[in-house]
């Protein structure tokens, strides 16, 4: 009778739909987690492919049941995304956290306001962690703190072999799907170990030669680490292309800027080669950190080299 019963459980359950969050994308798969009924291994109905479309991981969907000891079904719908992001490949981000070691290997600042125009391009707000913390010193922490100050960002310090500065990371990944960014090697992997013991996420070692970690995540993936709360992990780069941004825009990215915008002897003045510019006069005393702005004009010679090739 116990068998019976549960043959018919399982025969009304397989054609079922239900509602889940893609977590990874494998193959022509796409695990979703459905919450406390698990996690399914899916494919797409064909219709996604007549209509252009292709599921993302972050994408909340539903999907029917086609086998339901094995765990398996068919993806039938997508639910409407709030944002979706090209680099890397996902849906419904609510917040990017971008990563940097304070040493070993030492920050690259110019990658790091890549990654945080990448960010605001694409409607994502970001905060910053510097971590390896217990590898410098609190000068320099002083120093990261006075360059992005008047950035937007929120600004982190942790070291997260040693469990320092944990607590505040966690409190703001709380109930957010969170993009982690970065080059390898600064601890992207550690983090999400540390904020979840039900899946272990690979560390990199750092290579001597090149001082940067060999590239341990290879697609983009959900990591569950609470209810509500995800991390997207994501591939390290070690060069981020600053694409679809005209280079006159360029300085709507550094919020510093703003309160010299209409100040400038020249309508419309990019803050690079224009005589009585408020932000170079702002750089010269210190309101603006020069850092920042050195960033700031070495990525629009990029685009403006760019555009030159295109045209």
């Amino acid at each position: 009778m116990k068998t019976v019963r549960s043959f018919v459980r399982t025969v009304s359950f397989e054609g079922r739909n239900m509602q889940g969050k893609i977590i990874r994308g494998v193959g022509g798969f796409y695990y979703v987690d459905a919450g406390e009924e698990g996690i399914y291994e899916c494919r797409a109905k064909g219709i996604f492919r007549k209509l252009g479309q292709k599921p993302l991981v972050g994408d909340d969907v539903t999907f029917e049941i086609t086998c339901l000891p094995d765990m398996e079904g068919n993806i039938t719908s997508l639910l409407p995304r709030r944002n979706e992001l090209f680099r890397p490949a996902a849906a419904n981000v609510d917040q990017a956290l971008v990563l940097f070691a304070l040493h070993s290997p030492d920050p690259n600042l110019m990658l790091l306001d890549r990654f945080l125009i990448a960010m605001d391009q694409q409607g994502v707000p970001s905060a910053i962690l510097f971590n390896k913390e217990d590898l410098g010193c609190e000068e320099e922490k002083e120093t990261l703190r006075g360059i992005y100050r008047d950035s937007g960002h929120e600004l982190f310090f942790s070291s997260i072999g040693n469990g320092i500065g944990l607590d505040e990371v966690k409190a703001y990944l709380a109930g957010k799907t969170t993009l982690l960014a970065g080059p390898s090697g600064v601890g992207k992997s550690s983090l999400t170990n540390a904020c979840q013991s039900n899946v272990h996420m690979e560390t990199g070692e750092i290579s001597r030669k090149l001082m940067r970690g060999k590239n341990t995540t290879r697609h983009a993936e959900l990591i569950a680490c609470g209810s509500g709360t995800y991390l997207c992990d994501t591939p390290g780069f070690t060069f981020l292309e600053t694409r679809g941004i005209m280079k006159e825009e360029l300085r709507h990215y550094y919020a510093e800027f703003a309160p010299c915008e209409g100040k400038c002897r020249f309508d419309g003045c990019v803050h690079v080669d224009e005589p009585d510019c408020r932000v170079k006069e702002a750089v010269e005393k210190g309101a603006i950190s020069r850092v920042r702005y050195m960033n700031y004009t070495g990525i629009f010679r990029d685009l403006k080299e760019q555009e030159k090739h295109r045209y």
